[in-house]
């Protein structure tokens, strides 16, 4: 039975946040400690582990894990050398494997690498040599690049947004690896790219009508012979040359059926690609309809400053605009901002705050908004995320009550793609006449099933929907919606690693 050397490796970045991401931004993780944190979380790892823990005689060789706290703005290159120098260092020093199994998000880029998971795999194989199988699981927002398919064996890919297969996933990934390394399956992966940036609730995998591209994925991996498939749509906010969607397809040494299915799932995907755009409302109508809502809960969705996307997390753009209309109500607003954090510690609980929240960050598009509020609760910004019961890290946290308004201020950003961070801080969502939630989707039951308006609010961001405003100049041009696009004519591209 196999030796299998475990890895980890992931982060997503807006290129359009201008704060660079470091190494600290990072937890690391050696060796024992790997398994002893996966096997506890329902992560990409955390599947993976299930599976090679069930199989008997199985070895586990866990070396390094670099995993981003949140996404964030582009990796320094500084910060990305020393992540791979340690992770290729590991590699260097463990014992002879008989594959590897490597979590990715998809979605890095360096100031100066627009495909680092593709050359991490590259060094890998540098020092692996050719003949050992490279199993990758990945993000469906991730850029799935020639480089990563070429010196992979095969690649495993979400099927749910919202996300709710990371375990799923992982799994997945490793009942494929260990049917390589058995030589049950010699894989052979299609590739087709298309030139589509999509965004908003048609892609929504349930309903949506990504669902046709996605359900005809899934379809595949349950025939013989079908060993993975995915439809990716990468990330619109990481602005690499390689972005684009992708279709990928898996199969058992059958190119030609690869081939077809991976076009298949591609024209699935482009025959809806229009519909998939979102429906934003102005600042000022979205302050409007909060402040004549009569009763219920207005979501507003701020999906310009996702910090799961990327987004730095101090806009106050929509805390700015219910001042502005006079908003009298109760609201729940997440900002990013360790100066009003620190102010708050120094005030001390109980106590009056006089500061500024907002434009900490990205001061090229927030202003800092003046407020003077109490503070009502510290914490050392430490929860468990609800989805997955990751622990995540927001730095030194402070609520502080401005009026009617709650203000969850953390010194770094987290990602808010649950309701983890409010429940954390004793707030319950269901109690506000507002809530700002810093996410393009999150899972139906948390928001969107009982607001009682559900507002897209075009504010600015580094992950804003309306992607013309943000300024590609990297990617592969004409590209929808950037640009008005012709007929789309498929082209595949194949790989198979030859042993």
């Amino acid at each position: 039975m196999p030796r299998i050397l475990i890895v980890e490796c992931k982060q997503e970045v807006s290129t359009f946040n201008p704060v660079l991401s470091g190494y600290d931004d990072f937890t690391i993780r050696r060796g024992d400690e790997i398994l002893q944190y996966h096997r506890r979380v329902r992560s990409e790892v955390g599947g993976a582990l299930s599976v090679f823990d069930a199989a008997p005689g199985v070895e586990l060789v866990p070396i390094y894990s670099a995993h981003f706290i949140t996404s964030g703005g582009t990796l320094a290159d500084t910060a990305f050398q020393r992540i791979a120098r340690e992770l290729l260092a590991s590699v260097q020093a463990a014992p002879k494997v008989d594959g590897v199994y490597f979590s990715l998000h998809g979605a890095m880029a360096t100031e100066s690498e627009g495909d680092p998971e593709g050359y991490l795999l590259a060094e890998l194989r540098k020092i692996l040599g050719e003949r050992v199988p490279i199993v990758i699981s990945l993000d469906l927002h991730g850029i799935l690049t020639d480089r990563m398919l070429e010196h992979s064996d095969a690649a495993v890919a979400f099927h749910t947004y919202p996300h709710v297969d990371f375990f799923g996933t992982g799994a997945r990934a490793a009942r494929l690896f260990l049917r390589i390394v058995a030589g049950e399956v010699r894989p052979v992966t299609a590739k087709v790219t298309v030139p589509a940036l999509v965004r908003g609730d048609e892609l929504i995998t349930e309903i949506g009508s990504i669902r046709h591209a996605v359900n005809l994925a899934k379809e595949i991996e349950q025939t013989p012979g079908g060993l993975s498939a995915a439809m990716m749509w990468g990330n619109p906010f990481t602005d690499v040359p390689a972005l684009a969607s992708n279709s990928f397809v898996v199969t058992d040494n059958d190119p030609a059926r690869a081939e077809r299915e991976a076009v298949r799932i591609a024209n699935l995907f482009w025959e809806h690609h229009q519909k998939m755009q979102v429906p934003l409302t102005s600042l000022a109508d979205a302050a409007r309809i909060t402040k004549e809502n009569p009763s219920g809960t207005v979501v507003l969705v701020d999906a310009a400053d996702a910090t799961s996307s990327g987004a730095s997390g101090d806009s106050n753009a929509i805390l700015r605009a219910l001042v502005e209309a006079g908003y009298q109500g109760t609201a729940l607003i997440p900002l990013v901002d360790p100066g009003a954090v620190a102010a708050a510690f120094a005030a001390g609980i109980g106590q009056t705050v006089r500061t500024t929240v907002g434009g900490a960050l990205d001061s090229a598009r927030f202003t800092p908004l003046p407020i003077e509020g109490r503070v009502r609760l510290l914490s050392d910004g430490w929860f468990h995320s609800e989805t997955t019961r990751e622990l995540w890290q927001a730095g030194r946290t402070a609520v502080v009550q401005v009026g009617g308004y709650s203000l969850v201020l953390t010194s770094r950003p987290v990602s808010l793609y649950d309701r983890a961070l409010f429940l954390a801080h004793g707030l319950d969502p269901r109690h506000f006449g507002a809530v700002v939630v810093k996410s393009p989707h999150c899972e139906p039951h948390m928001f969107k099933a009982w607001a009682a308006r559900y507002v897209d609010v075009d504010a600015p961001g580094s992950t804003s929907a309306n992607l013309r405003s943000l300024g590609h100049t990297r990617c592969v041009r004409p590209m929808f919606p950037l640009d008005e696009t012709g007929p789309f004519t498929p082209k595949v591209r194949l790989f198979q690693r030859g042993r």
